[in-house]
C-alpha cells in the first residue's frame, strides 16, 4: 500500500508553473502536510506547510510569493502550486505528513510518512 503517492513533476521552462499533488491513504492524511525537496548533493529541505483546518500555511523564503500549498481533506490530497519557476527549483519534491505542530513544521525529521517524490526539473 502506498503511503502517500506524488504526482505532478515534470520538465519545465523558467518561469512556467507546475501543480503538484500528493495521495494520501487513511493512516497518512495527519494534522500537518508538508512539501520538502531535494536537489543532488544537497540536504532534504523544507518547502512549505499547511495545518488541518487549511488556513495556516508555512513557506520557505525561496517558496513565499511564487507556490502556494493546499489540501482537500475530504479527499485527503495536498497540493502544491508552483509559480514563476526558477532553475534552482530543480529537484525531487517530496510529500509528506506528520501529527505535529505548524512550529516544529521546517524540520524533516518529526514527519511520519514520506512519499517517494516526483522530480521537477526547471530549463533555462
Amino acid at each position: 500500500q502506498v503511503e502517500l503517492e506524488e504526482s505532478g513533476g515534470g520538465l519545465v521552462q523558467a518561469g512556467g508553473s507546475l501543480r503538484l499533488s500528493c495521495t494520501a491513504s487513511e493512516g497518512t492524511f495527519r494534522r500537518i502536510m508538508g512539501w520538502f525537496r531535494q536537489a543532488p548533493g544537497k540536504e532534504r529541505e523544507f518547502v512549505a506547510a499547511i495545518d488541518w483546518s487549511g488556513m495556516n500555511e508555512l513557506y520557505a523564503d525561496s517558496a513565499k510569493g511564487r507556490f502556494t500549498i493546499s489540501r482537500d481533506n475530504a479527499r485527503k490530497m495536498v497540493y502544491l502550486q508552483m509559480n514563476s519557476l526558477k532553475p534552482e527549483d530543480t529537484a525531487v519534491y517530496l510529500c509528506t505528513s506528520g501529527q505535529i505542530t505548524m512550529s516544529i513544521a521546517t524540520l524533516a525529521s518529526v514527519y511520519n510518512f514520506w512519499g517517494q517524490g516526483t522530480h521537477v526539473t526547471v530549463s533555462t
